[in-house]
């Protein structure tokens, strides 16, 4: 078995600081620096994870508190799938990813993190990754600076409205 090591979310795991309440929610109430939106939408916003699997971790996520997708109106999924594809766009452009993990964790049991919300992973990754440094120097590469990544992200979305 394969592990993908995220050191980094380690902070996020033992944080003493949870706030009752939605952290989509609360993160729309901020500037775009203070929460790191890279793009608000009609519908949805486009979000740096602050704890990523992978540098460059973004989610899509709507404005309004829904659980579940069957609750997500037919007539805005539509910019749903335009902000995956303009996410993929921009982390290919910008950092050269060569392939995506995409998804959505719903309910406990498939391990979401924050269960009534719902929000769209898109992780980016390059062959080799998290792979052959851990095991072969049993070390690990944290190849990022989530503040200068989202300015590149924010900007690619700049770019291309």
């Amino acid at each position: 078995m394969k592990f993908l090591s995220a050191p980094w979310r380690w902070k996020f795991l033992t944080r003493t600081d949870k706030k009752s309440g939605c952290v989509f929610c609360d993160a729309q109430k901020l500037t775009d620096d203070e929460s790191l939106i890279c793009y608000r939408g009609k519908d949805f916003f486009v979000i740096l994870n602050k704890f990523p699997y992978n540098s460059g971790h973004l989610m899509i996520i709507p404005y309004e508190h829904i659980g579940t997708t069957e609750k997500i109106n037919e007539n805005n999924s539509a910019e749903l799938w335009l902000l995956l594809n303009k996410s993929m766009n921009i982390l290919k452009e910008k950092f050269h990813a060569e392939g995506f993990n995409i998804g959505m964790n719903l309910g406990d049991v498939a391990g979401a993190g924050v269960r009534d919300h719902v929000h769209l992973h898109i992780v980016p990754r390059w062959k080799g990754d998290s792979n052959f440094m851990a095991v072969t120097g049993k070390t690990e590469v944290l190849s990022y600076d989530i503040d200068e990544i989202y300015k590149i992200i924010k900007r690619g979305f700049i770019a291309t409205s």
